[in-house]
């Protein structure tokens, strides 16, 4: 609304069909382009210019409860009155930042969750000497087990030190991400992957960076450059690599994201949508088999019309990578008083280009 307020809607006018995010914002309403009908945060149809018969009152689309939280708007889809939404102090109460950031993949949004969960990819996609590979990602160093909130997917190095990483049902994941700054080491995450179709989502990101002074103001300004200086779409720099059109060779990796052009390379490859009828899965696979497992026992209670697990993320369930582990909240975690607590800024790392990809995306896309 244009007090700020944030509300989701069915995406369509049912007069002829045209979509709303074409038309303009009145007030805590939506206004049509095409015939003008208007239609509040509930739904509901409030005017219909062109009619006397005034049966606007019979006119609703459906509308979903929203929440702000950590720089996002999350939304209940389901029905009834929506659950609790599940809290992340250590992202909220701490000294630094929290960078916010999503992009679009055009394939399924499983292949980028099953992708999480394979970290013998990592040095043949992301890195360019292959040797790499024995240092991660070796299928009998890898382990996956069933926790309380999903799946805690562990890789153990020869020193006995591991890295974990904990994947939380239905579509969350928690981690540590490689440094990527010099004023910052490792830094925690947690991804959202959301289908918008069949063949298309989006993965959205908070970064918790405890950085803070002159290092928060250095890392600030690369931040913001960087923004500017990636003007090249990963999507369809990837469509013309899979169709033989150019080469990594040929890449500026000063103007598109590499990371994420390497796993489009990887993930699209597979096709739109994943073919797993033909597949050989092998030992390193072992966090992909155990999150099939999981999504198929839960999806046959629920035909089955059988309750499904309570998954919960406790406190014991937190990323580690040699040794280091997640700094927790400062202050109360239990929805206690958090006065005096800092409160971490939010900023927004998307690549402006990443921006105008999204809003093509959710603007113009069919159905």
């Amino acid at each position: 609304g244009e007090g700020g307020a944030t509300h989701l809607l069915d995406a369509r006018c049912p007069h002829r069909g045209m979509q709303l995010s074409s038309g303009w914002i009145e007030g805590d309403c939506v206004r049509c382009f095409y015939h003008g009908w208007m239609y509040d945060s509930t739904g509901r149809c409030v005017d219909q210019p062109a009619e006397d018969s005034e049966f606007a009152h019979k006119v609703k689309i459906g509308s979903y409860p929203t929440e702000e939280y950590l720089g996002l708007v999350f939304a209940w889809l389901g029905e009834g009155e929506p659950p609790p939404l599940p809290r992340y102090a250590d992202f909220e109460r701490f000294e630094g930042v929290v960078e916010i950031d999503s992009y679009r993949r055009d394939c399924n949004y499983f292949q980028n969750v099953e992708n999480a969960l394979d970290m013998s990819h990592v040095a043949f996609v992301h890195g360019d000497n292959r040797a790499a590979f024995r240092e991660i990602g070796r299928g009998h160093d890898l382990h996956a087990e069933e926790s309380n909130w999903g799946i805690s997917y562990t890789f153990t190095r020869a020193d006995g030190k591991h890295r974990t990483q904990q994947f939380g049902m239905p579509n969350a994941y928690n981690l540590t991400a490689l440094p990527t700054d010099p004023d910052i080491g490792w830094q925690e995450s947690l991804f959202w992957w959301v289908p918008v179709d069949d063949e298309r989502h989006i993965q959205f990101s908070i970064h918790r960076v405890p950085v803070t002074g002159a290092a928060a103001e250095r890392l600030s300004q690369r931040r913001q450059a960087r923004r500017k200086t990636i003007d090249i779409d990963h999507n369809r720099l990837s469509e013309d690599m899979l169709a033989g059109r150019t080469g990594m060779e040929d890449v500026d990796t000063e103007c598109v994201d590499l990371i994420r052009l390497q796993d489009d390379i990887a993930q699209i490859g597979q096709g739109r949508i994943a073919d797993r009828t033909a597949e050989r899965l092998g030992r390193g696979d072992v966090g992909v088999i155990m999150i099939r497992r999981l999504w198929a026992r839960e999806l046959q209670a629920m035909a089955n019309g059988k309750p499904l697990k309570n998954w919960t993320r406790t406190p014991d369930i937190a990323p580690e990578v040699w040794g280091l582990r997640g700094t927790p909240a400062i202050g109360p975690t239990n929805g206690g008083d958090t006065d005096g607590a800092p409160t971490a800024a939010l900023v927004d790392v998307r690549p402006y280009i990443e921006i105008n990809s999204l809003l093509e995306l959710l603007g113009g896309r069919p159905g």
